[in-house]
């Protein structure tokens, strides 16, 4: 099973490392384990996607204009599994995504 989902207001960074905090494990494109990526932005870049032993996560960020004069991030996520696994996946992540306004 596959679930595209869009978040505005994250980064790329945090957004990797909240599926770590998921038990995810960031790979580059090759599939190799990247080190740190939920910890600085550099090493965020290489990351595309997630891994888990039951689910992977497809990672990637674009700045989108909302209004004349103001941009956000938008990270876009597809996650794929199980129905199961991401029955309960996919709203753990989102309520970690969700932001506050201020």
């Amino acid at each position: 099973m596959r679930v595209a989902k869009e978040y505005r207001g994250i980064s790329k960074r945090l957004a990797i490392r909240y599926l770590e905090g998921l038990g995810g494990q960031p790979v580059d494109a090759d599939g190799n384990p990247v080190a740190g990526a939920g910890e600085d932005q550099a090493a965020a870049e290489p990351v595309v996607r997630v891994e888990a032993d039951d689910w992977s996560a497809t990672v990637a960020a674009e700045k989108v204009s909302i209004g004349p004069s103001m941009q956000l991030t938008e990270v876009a996520i597809d996650f794929e599994g199980d129905e199961d696994t991401l029955d309960e996946l996919v709203p753990t992540f989102s309520q970690k995504a969700m932001r506050a306004g201020g």
